[in-house]
């Protein structure tokens, strides 16, 4: 059984996301590893201040090829746990082959599904401009109090914000609308099992869209599974009872890469 987990994040955050997943795994014994995407590896309020140039290129090719090529540089092939545009991440990284197991936490818009209406809401602010994809963008604090972690408690919203929200690459977004990541093989014989979590109160990555990537995903030959939170929103790997959501994770992940191919089952909410 493997030990090492990777964690990636999506858009809008950096590593520092993942403080609480990665301080529970490494408790149990675990080897974590949480890598930044190209540009992102300095604290958020560095990466606010002042972002590095150069992520305005970030897409998701580049970004893809950042992590296989970490991956590959393990000594032992890692569980994947990704949230968001980092969900979308794990299932590219599984078609070709990568990782043990791997787990889509409220996975963004993925190549071949359609937008939720939360979704296309949410990403207005980035779409509206055609020229935001060579533009670095920062979300406004309206936006992530009301739609990105609308379930936090509002006087903690303006902390939460400091402490963990980064600017991001307007191209992560136009690469997702028009496919410039590639396909996805969703009957890839050879692509280890998945996990696709999503929660009903997502105002960036609707339950239906985690459904709807289910429902592809799950014509593959291996173990693939669905979990709808009922009361989580975007910010579930930092809202309160996050601790409920990367324990189911791990221990999904942890049967499924110890046991054989299974035909695709749903597991209730």
């Amino acid at each position: 059984m493997t030990k090492t987990i990777m964690l990636i994040h999506g858009a809008w955050l950096n590593s520092r996301s993942w403080e609480g997943f990665k301080a529970r795994y490494e408790a149990r014994g675990f080897d974590v590893v949480a890598p930044d995407w190209p540009f992102d590896d300095r604290t958020p309020e560095e990466l606010r201040r002042k972002p590095d140039p150069a992520l305005a290129r970030s897409g998701h090719r580049q970004i893809i090829d950042h992590y296989a090529g970490l991956i590959d540089r393990l000594a032992d092939a890692p569980i994947l746990i990704g949230h968001s545009f980092g969900g979308v991440l794990v299932q590219h990284l599984l078609n070709r082959g990568l990782g043990t197991a791997g787990v889509a936490i409220h996975p963004a818009p993925t190549p071949g599904v359609g937008l939720g209406p939360h979704a296309i809401v949410s990403a207005f602010p980035v779409l509206w401009n055609p020229l935001s994809g060579g533009e670095i963008k920062t979300m406004s604090r309206k936006h992530f109090r009301t739609r990105f972690a609308q379930t936090a408690p509002a006087d903690q919203a303006d902390a939460l914000y400091d402490r963990y929200i980064v600017p991001t690459a307007g191209r992560v977004y136009w690469d997702g609308i028009v496919g410039r990541s590639g396909t996805i093989d969703w009957a890839n014989p050879k692509r280890p099992p998945l996990l696709l979590i999503g929660g009903e109160l997502d105002l960036i990555a609707d339950a239906s869209m985690t459904r709807a990537i289910y429902e592809k995903q799950k014509r593959a030959p291996s173990r693939t599974e669905l979990k709808i939170f009922p009361d989580r929103s975007h910010w579930t790997g930092i809202d309160a009872g996050w601790e409920a959501v990367a324990d189911f994770a791990l221990e999904w992940a942890l049967g499924a890469a110890e046991r054989p191919y299974a035909r695709p089952a749903l597991v209730a909410a």
